[in-house]
């Protein structure tokens, strides 16, 4: 059963619900429609909690032999993808939690899934390689071995998928898996983020760096200076921002005009412990961080990368990820004692 109560907060973070899952909830996302929130947890459980008052829907406990590890709304329908330790993707109807389609990929960890933004691929990623799946759940293609484990997939576009891994980003043709555009760079790439018109490729790396191409001119750039891997990275919708975390500090880069080559990024600075996870409103030039000191932060942000915090909240755990509602008016926390948390977010 969910907990319900209210987590302090203040500014445009307004008295929302709380909820409880069974272990650390390391995954989630709210339905294209924003009536549920759906959450994984490392004890291999699966959660859905109306997204209104966070009362249960429905539990399935267990369904992910040794946990979940990632999920994915479909854009346009009411299901939910899930992948987990056991090799398997499991795509679910969010109306009564039943599974409609069991996907076995691999004998391996399933740690990536995406939909395509028109519903009609599903990608994962298991070890070395990446399998794209039909709306049948039948396989499509599964890709020749990368040179070491794929750590981020995302969708450039409905027949584009980009895959990360040590070296390089790679181009897959959605229909077919025949590999377009490799962008290469020496070093362990451990986030992506690809901007909404897929021209930018920002990626984190093991060196506490940040490394960027432009796919039109192929020119690369790199960000130093992080302490820590940027593990953490999101583009605003209009793609002028990419905010970065791998300190207590987020820094956001502008890419308006000619930068962020040359330029100074915004800095901001509220977290006392580094920062874990980022997300922007859908729509507007607010920013969202968690931190692993249990803070939720939003910001209003200026072109140029600089800002305000206008909002903030806590949990009881270091922040794993953070979820606005589709309408931007909600915004939900999982953390790692297995809280759910959401605000109603004010204008």
């Amino acid at each position: 059963m969910s907990r319900l109560s209210v987590h302090s907060s203040r500014g445009v973070l307004r008295q929302g619900w709380s909820a409880e899952v069974g272990d650390y909830a390391i995954a989630g996302g709210w339905t294209s429609r924003g009536e549920t929130l759906v959450v994984g947890d490392t004890a291999g459980g699966v959660y859905a909690f109306d997204g209104k008052s966070g009362a249960t829907k429905w539990t399935q406990r267990g369904v992910h032999e040794g946990g979940v590890l990632a999920t994915a709304s479909h854009p346009n329908q009411p299901a939910f993808a899930t992948a987990g330790q056991d090799g398997r993707v499991l795509v679910w109807s969010v109306a009564d939690g039943q599974v409609s389609q069991a996907i076995e990929v691999e004998n391996g960890w399933v740690e990536n899934v995406a939909w395509s933004p028109d519903g009609k691929w599903l990608a994962a990623s298991c070890s070395r390689q990446v399998h794209t799946y039909g709306p049948d759940g039948v396989k499509a293609w599964r890709s020749d071995d990368h040179p070491s484990t794929v750590s981020a997939i995302a969708w450039s576009g409905a027949e584009e998928l980009a895959t990360a891994c040590y070296g390089r980003v790679t181009f897959f043709d959605a229909s077919t898996g025949e590999p377009g555009q490799k962008l290469e760079w020496i070093g362990s790439l451990v986030s992506m983020a690809l901007s909404p018109d897929g021209d930018i490729v920002a990626c984190g790396s093991q060196d506490n760096s940040v490394h960027f191409w432009r796919r039109s001119t192929e020119e690369d750039s790199m960000m130093s200076g992080y302490p820590a891997k940027p593990s953490a990275l999101a583009f605003d919708d209009s793609g002028t921002l990419l905010a970065t975390g791998g300190s207590e500090a987020v820094t956001v880069w502008s890419f308006r005009g000619s930068g962020p080559e040359g330029t100074r990024p915004g800095v901001l600075d509220v977290h006392v412990r580094p920062v874990t996870t980022l997300a922007f409103a859908p729509g507007a030039m607010r920013l969202a961080s968690g931190g692993r000191d249990g803070g939720v932060v939003v910001w209003s942000l200026k072109r140029d990368g600089n800002g305000n915090a206008i909002g903030a909240g806590t949990v009881d755990d270091v922040v794993g990820s953070l979820h606005w509602r589709p309408d931007g008016r909600a915004l939900a926390a999982l953390d790692a004692q297995g809280g759910v948390t959401a605000w109603r977010v004010g204008r």
